[in-house]
């Protein structure tokens, strides 16, 4: 008896979901242990191990003001640095973005680190030991302090978020809302220094060829951001590879100048979301049905790519009439798009190198206009049946549209 064709079709849907989860859990790599490869990574040695401080480790280059009283703490570090980048002379070219790299991760123990976050970080240091740009490395206990002191009226909301992605994506950008600079991925790698992210070229005139209008800005560069995604937005293309947006943004890198709109815009969409679902639930923050209630929602859409693509395009859209399809750079090579003050990178700018599959006009890692390299390692993520039952009826069949792309916990949720 012939299985009818929509069972077949969950079947093998099903039995491609258990042999990717299998593939996935025989290819873990063990770790070296540190001890024996330590000598590999003598900048994370030199910055992180050799100079770490409450609440992470900090650098910064010979050449700025040293105090005679050094900060002892992350806080006092990023006050330092935030007066200090308030020059000119210490923002990157062609733009009023102070000359800082942030990164972050839980702790700043070396030896637990993934190894893909140790070579990546190294080779950020690299850059660092330059001399040209300082460096912020925020641990969790760090995190906390800053929160306590540039936000404090977000606090109990901030750590009401019901998971730790969410967190970081709103940390990454309170950190370039106060301090500014260069923000990071643990799992990226430069492939040119923030020092010459900004050419002319980028900077230049351009004209939406649907509507003849022209962008042209003397303004110095206060944000630049990357594109992720770069489809036709009349195909569904975009939904079939799991995105909201046929043009959408990453989170893995971008870069800000202290107290740009866009940053508190998105800040304030997110509590109004948290505060509102605590409502629902006599406004109390860590109750079971507030949490139950935050943690169903993706994190994609409260914190991730989709709210920052929204808080961009709708201020870019607000400030300077600009049609967000727009910025795609398949119609012309990949260009950068320079709208009021903000940069916006082809997707070969931050994530360059991709495959033939989802490739939506990424070049090579070699290609001049790469800024650096994002290994996708998503130390976030978890195995779930469900998410990739859904990933694979979407490719697949055309289906799942609105199947969630985020486990909720359990590894068949």
């Amino acid at each position: 008896m012939l299985v009818p064709k929509p069972l077949r079709r969950v079947a093998l849907a099903a039995l491609f979901a258990l042999l990717f989860v299998g593939w996935q859990l025989l290819h873990h790599e063990k770790q070296p242990d540190f001890r024996e490869v330590r000598h590999d990574y003598p900048m994370l040695l030199k910055y992180i191990e050799g100079k770490e401080g409450n609440g992470g480790a900090w650098h910064f280059p010979q050449d700025w003001p040293q105090d005679s009283d050094p900060p002892l703490t992350i806080i006092g570090a990023a006050t330092l640095a935030l007066n200090f980048t308030s020059q000119p002379q210490r923002q990157l070219p062609h733009s009023a973005i102070p000359r800082i790299i942030h990164q972050t991760w839980k702790d700043t123990r070396l030896e637990t680190w993934p190894t893909t976050f140790r070579e990546s970080a190294e080779k950020w240091l690299r850059v660092v030991d330059e001399g040209e740009l300082a460096y912020m490395f925020w641990d969790d206990a760090g995190v906390a302090q800053f929160i306590r002191y540039f936000e404090p009226n977000l606090e109990a909301e901030f750590f009401a978020l019901p998971t730790k992605v969410e967190q970081s994506d709103v940390f990454r950008v309170l950190v370039c809302k106060w301090i500014g600079g260069v923000y990071v991925d643990m799992d990226t790698e430069p492939l040119e220094s923030p020092m010459d992210w900004i050419s002319q070229v980028d900077i230049a005139p351009w004209t939406d060829q649907q509507t003849g209008h022209t962008y042209h800005s003397s303004e110095p560069v206060r944000a630049i951001v990357g594109i992720e995604a770069d489809n036709p937005p009349d195909t569904d293309t975009y939904w079939r590879m799991g995105y909201f947006y046929p043009v959408q943004l990453t989170q893995w890198a971008f870069a800000w100048a202290p107290q740009h709109p866009i940053l508190t815009q998105f800040i304030d969409q997110i509590f109004d979301t948290v505060r509102k679902v605590a409502d629902r639930h006599d406004g109390d923050l860590n109750s079971e049905p507030t949490q139950l209630e935050l943690a169903y929602i993706d994190p994609v859409n409260v914190t991730g790519p989709i709210a920052f693509t929204d808080s961009v395009s709708s201020w870019l859209g607000g400030q300077a009439d600009l049609r967000w399809n727009a910025v795609t750079g398949l119609g012309d090579g990949g260009k950068s798009k320079y709208v009021e003050d903000v940069l916006v990178l082809p997707i070969t700018g931050f994530s360059p190198g991709r495959g033939k599959y989802g490739n939506m006009g990424s070049k090579p890692i070699t290609d001049p206009s790469a800024r650096l390299y994002h290994h996708a390692e998503g130390s976030w993520r978890k195995i779930s049946i469900s998410v990739e039952l859904g990933k694979f009826c979407r490719s697949a069949f055309g289906l799942c549209r609105d199947w969630s792309k985020v486990s909720h916990g359990g590894f068949f949720s």
